[in-house]
């Protein structure tokens, strides 16, 4: 079954002039800030946050905090069944890429692939799966195999050719903490990534990457008010460099702090012992346009689609290559 399906990489400048595309997921969320009135503003704003944080984490040689410039390109991956008929293309995931250009030598650094990942087939494990598992069960149940085709297939994605020809480093995915686990400052700390928190019971999130094949660590970078999630691939702090580690949190920090500003652009910072909240009133809007409940309420749409288009009409032959497919190690 490895040889009966292939993926497809597109890439699409994401700046001031990005329009969604018809094909591109509408829950993801650098999409829902691109629409609207405001949607031209949104993007600029959202894109001088994200360079004066790079900035703010690269202050070597840069006293003024402008020596670099964050570009990011959104990479969008299909996969394609060999089998011929209806459904056989799907779009698989989409995630950001970054570039890091420094203004003063010209110089292009290629950071890290990852940012704001996204996934129709999430979509529909969480929507559409989890709540029927829970709805038959009557109270609150996650499948044994919760998330098992899902991170087969990204693993697949990730030792393709299509993969390995395109990005040098394995993909670190950064996202919120979770608002159900209570985290504890750690004694490590990383010039760029900042302290470590610790928590010792994973949340359901944490379990559904590690099917992906990848384990977290939550740091608070310097400057930050909250710890965020990194997912990845064998040693994080060691395995990229600052520049690579710092374009990932100006990044991903700026997007949370516009999706979940009551944690990220909250005006105090987490204590030893934190418990996020959506629940807190002191924290500062960014002013920037982001509809939550949209991103909610498309996410079962799309859940919905994939069910449809990729999961019913594929689900023989994808029973079938996952239960011959390696489980990830972690």
């Amino acid at each position: 079954m490895a040889n009966d399906f292939a993926f497809h990489i597109t890439t699409t400048r994401f700046d001031e002039d990005y329009a969604p595309s018809d094909s591109s997921r509408i829950t993801t969320n650098f999409a829902n800030l691109a629409r609207g009135a405001h949607r031209r503003q949104n993007l600029r704003n959202a894109l001088t946050m994200i360079d004066r944080r790079f900035n703010d984490l690269a202050p070597e040689d840069n006293p003024n905090r402008d020596r670099y410039g964050v570009e990011l390109e959104i990479v969008s991956v299909e996969v394609e069944f060999a089998a011929a008929g209806a459904d056989q293309i799907f779009p698989l995931l989409e995630v950001l890429d970054v570039h890091i250009v420094d203004h003063r030598t010209g110089e292009r650094h290629h950071g890290i692939v990852g940012n704001n990942f996204s996934s129709y087939v999430r979509d529909y494990d969480f929507s559409i799966r989890l709540p029927a598992a829970t709805a038959a069960a009557g109270t609150f149940t996650v499948p044994d195999d919760f998330g098992e085709l899902h991170g087969k297939l990204f693993q697949h994605f990730l030792e393709s050719p299509e993969y390995r020809e395109r990005f040098p480093t394995p993909p670190v995915i950064c996202i919120s903490v979770s608002t159900s686990k209570t985290y504890r400052r750690g004694d490590y700390r990383h010039p760029v990534l900042g302290v470590e928190y610790l928590q010792d019971d994973d949340s359901l999130t944490d379990a559904y990457f590690a099917r992906m094949g990848l384990r977290v660590r939550y740091f608070m970078p310097p400057g930050g008010v909250a710890p965020l999630a990194f997912y990845f691939r064998g040693d994080l702090p060691n395995d990229f460099s600052d520049l690579q580690l710092a374009g990932t949190i100006g990044t991903m920090e700026t997007f949370q702090k516009i999706y979940r500003p009551e944690i990220y652009n909250a005006n105090s910072s987490a204590a030893h012992l934190y418990r996020p909240s959506l629940e807190g009133q002191d924290y500062t809007p960014t002013e920037i346009a982001y509809d939550r409940d949209e991103r909610n309420r498309l996410a079962a749409t799309q859940g919905k689609y994939t069910e449809e288009h990729f999961i019913t009409p594929h689900r023989t032959a994808l029973e079938q290559w996952a239960a011959n497919y390696p489980a990830p190690v972690v």
